[in-house]
């Protein structure tokens, strides 16, 4: 009966992940499609990969994504891992609280977080035009504020259990041996939690990749990201250089979660392997 049912629910979710990928690996599959049909396949051919490089439109979009997802995370990765050390710092009541707000945008419809951010960016630049006469409009600039916003609260959320598993006395038995604070910092606590701060990192860096709904409202006219450069390709005839552009999106992404995965194994292992290492050495005593 065991067998029955664990065979059941194999095929049932077997079921469901084929639901949900079948749509992906077809497009996949037609990207290489030697025709321009989408129902019809005419033979294998790597044209449409070729014709993507060459299409000047495209590769702004992809420079513009790849440096504002790396400037946004690099930056996200910065204040978010300073602020998680503040937060550790405080007392359960406050720190709580602060969390449950740094949770909002983690949690909140990606349409509200652009839209919101959109409206604050032209209110301040109206403010900005009637006080210092300086135009400001919805740009780069903008776009990769919006980014570093919403990354913030995950390079937040990455940082925090590593601090919560550091050993609180580590900081001052630094300072005890003659380190400055600055040393016990970079050269004792850093090192400690460089997991968290590499995963928030990378984790910032793939939602700014993935990001169109947030950019969309806060890129203004001027400047696409390569999210709304294949919705603006939607929009006409359908090319299979969208399918191609969509391959290359939908296989980095997927390579970055990887990554991001096998890192937090590693780090559970290696946690693992040092609680036993220290239950051996107890023992030993």
């Amino acid at each position: 009966m065991k067998k029955r049912n664990s065979f059941g629910a194999r095929l049932f979710t077997a079921l469901v992940f084929l639901f949900l990928y079948a749509p992906i690996i077809l497009l996949i599959i037609f990207s290489f499609n030697n025709s321009k049909s989408r129902s019809v396949w005419s033979g294998f051919t790597l044209d449409w990969y070729v014709k993507l490089f060459h299409n000047t439109g495209i590769r702004q979009a992809l420079w513009t994504t790849l440096l504002v997802s790396f400037i946004a995370a690099l930056v996200a990765t910065i204040a978010g891992t300073f602020t998680a050390i503040g937060l550790f710092q405080l007392k359960r009541k406050p720190r709580d609280a602060i969390l449950a707000v740094n949770n909002i945008p983690v949690i909140n419809a990606d349409i509200i977080t652009g839209v919101s951010l959109s409206l604050l960016f032209v209110s301040v630049g109206s403010l900005f035009a009637r006080l210092f006469g300086l135009e400001f409009r919805l740009g780069f600039l903008s776009l990769l504020i919006a980014h570093i916003t919403f990354n913030i609260p995950y390079v937040i959320l990455s940082v925090l259990p590593k601090l919560r598993q550091l050993d609180k006395n580590l900081f001052e038995a630094a300072q005890d041996l003659g380190a400055t604070w600055i040393q016990a910092f970079v050269k004792v606590i850093i090192p400690e939690i460089r997991p968290g701060i590499v995963n928030g990192f990378i984790m910032a860096f793939t939602l700014s990749i993935d990001d169109f709904v947030i950019s969309y409202f806060t890129a203004g006219s001027y400047v696409q990201t390569l999210s709304m450069q294949i919705y603006a390709m939607t929009k006409k005839r359908i090319s299979p250089e969208i399918n191609a552009l969509s391959t290359i999106l939908f296989l980095t992404v997927l390579l970055l979660l990887i990554i991001i995965n096998v890192r937090q194994v590693r780090q559970e292992k290696d946690a693992q392997k040092r609680l036993a290492t220290l239950y051996n050495n107890k023992n030993a005593r």
